[in-house]
């Protein structure tokens, strides 16, 4: 069950990615363009859509209960990607959904900085991490076992 959520959590991250970081990406570049003091209403939503999508992942690459496939899943999606678009560029462009969206503009960004692959590099470190594939119990009786003391063996080094 814990994998099933897992796997609910990567498509969430998965979303997440392609439209809080996209969006927010093409719109904050838009910051870099303007002198004013103060930031536009537009690029603090931007800004929260990219501090969002990166709490999930983080949240989602450090908690030991969440299963490796929420963030490692996306992780493989995003380096399958890059590496498609190192060796057929035209192709991995031309499978970016929405490209006339703001989501489909930032996300072609990422695609060729690669900072996708980036951050694909960073999402498949839980999948290697063994700990991350258990699930750690604790049940009542394994404490009351722990307490009790051993008997102690009387004669045996007599």
């Amino acid at each position: 069950m814990r994998h099933f959520v897992g796997l609910i959590l990567a498509l969430a991250l998965a979303a997440a990615l392609f439209f809080g970081v996209g969006w927010g990406l093409t719109h904050i570049s838009g910051l870099a363009a303007h002198t004013s003091r103060l930031p536009s209403r537009t690029a603090l939503i931007a800004l929260g859509s990219l501090a969002g999508a990166g709490l999930l992942a983080g949240i989602l690459l450090a908690a030991p209960a969440v299963s490796p496939l929420a963030a490692g899943l996306p992780g493989l999606v995003s380096i399958a990607w890059t590496a498609l678009f190192v060796v057929s560029p035209h192709r991995a462009i031309s499978y970016l959904p929405m490209q006339g969206y703001a989501f489909g503009t930032g996300f072609r960004y990422l695609l060729t900085s690669g900072v996708l692959g980036l951050l694909g590099l960073a999402m498949i470190v839980p999948l290697f991490v063994p700990s991350r594939w258990v699930r750690h119990r604790i049940d009542d009786e394994e404490e009351e076992d722990d307490d009790q003391t051993l008997p102690e063996a009387t004669g045996l080094l007599a």
